[in-house]
């Protein structure tokens, strides 16, 4: 119970973490937002590939590991329909409000931290020694340019940095609840465990597929974004070879 309250709020916390920088800087690249953006990426594909859908198979079978990815997808695709996600840097909406643009984005960001919060609670509940805090770290990896990200939209709409840099914060503070959740569900419903496992991937891949790689791809940062990426799912690779 205490290790998976921790590992919930470092992974939430992670998001106000990468809204800090806003409060110091004065000029950011398109660059390196890609850059940081493909990073993520592949630190969650890795997660995903190398330690969830194992993880899930192995409590399982293909078909149940199936259907959870296919939920997960779903759930995402579900989301993005009646909540419109607008792209920080792509948008093209000029005629929506100040406060109603501002507030569809914090709504989008903060729905798309429920499945986060909820993969690293059943993380926890698996009997798989380790990953737990690798699925806390793989979502706090990529909550911290999310949350800079936020954070930066705000603060291009006039919003006061430190006003911006709580408002980011506060977006990843659902996972704490969701993570508990999750974390409940399945340490009393043992058989949901391969079902979370491959919902949370499925989730995952839907985020970084329909998010993080086309918004590191936007700005003529390809061959540097693609580099991010690849180093991204090195050093987590590295990371559950050393400690998963």
């Amino acid at each position: 119970m205490q290790e998976v309250l921790i590992g919930s709020i470092v992974s939430a916390l992670a998001t106000g973490l990468g809204a800090l920088p806003i409060l110091m800087m004065k000029v950011v690249t398109h660059r390196w937002r890609d850059i940081l953006l493909a990073f993520t990426a592949g630190i969650m594909v890795a997660a995903t590939v190398f330690n969830l859908i194992p993880v899930a198979l192995d409590h399982s079978n293909l078909l149940t590991v199936t259907i959870g990815i296919l939920l997960g997808t779903c759930v995402l695709s579900v989301m993005e329909r009646y909540m419109p996600h607008i792209d920080l840097e792509h948008s093209k909406t000029s005629t929506v409000q100040f406060d109603q643009k501002s507030m569809l984005i914090i709504t989008a960001i903060t729905l798309h931290n429920l499945p986060e919060g909820l993969s690293v609670g059943v993380s926890y509940a698996s009997e798989s020694a380790g990953l737990g805090p690798i699925i806390a770290l793989a979502i706090g990896l990529q909550n911290a340019p999310e949350g800079f990200l936020v954070a930066l939209f705000l603060v291009t709409q006039k919003v006061k940095k430190w006003q911006a840099f709580a408002i980011a914060t506060l977006t990843g503070t659902v996972e704490i609840a969701t993570g508990l959740l999750g974390f409940f569900l399945t340490s009393y419903v043992s058989n949901l465990v391969p079902y979370g496992l491959a919902f949370a991937a499925g989730a995952m891949l839907f985020v970084v597929y329909k998010e993080l790689i086309p918004e590191s791809h936007g700005d003529g940062n390809e061959s540097s974004s693609t580099f991010s990426f690849i180093f991204g799912l090195i050093t987590m690779i590295a990371l559950i070879e050393w400690f998963g």
